[in-house]
């Protein structure tokens, strides 16, 4: 599965990690960051008065894989 991770910089100078898991897996480099200004422009991720998605840093996909080990008995 992929995951689209966007990070950014809180108004407290962290790095904070939004992931999306159910994101386009063709999103263009123009869509992403627009996206993220749009998002930072928004401010409507705050928690105890630090701004979480301030500014956008870098963004990326991130790919799983699972590899069973024991797989669960199917009933």
């Amino acid at each position: 599965m992929k995951t689209l991770d966007m990070s950014f910089k809180t108004s407290t100078n962290k790095i904070h990690h939004m992931k999306l898991r159910y994101a386009s897996d063709g999103l263009t480099k123009e869509v992403v960051a627009k996206a993220r200004a749009d998002l930072a422009a928004s401010n409507l991720f705050v928690k105890d008065g630090a701004n979480l998605l301030a500014a956008p840093v870098a963004a990326k996909y991130v790919e799983t894989v699972e590899t069973p080990i024991i797989e669960a008995p199917k009933n």
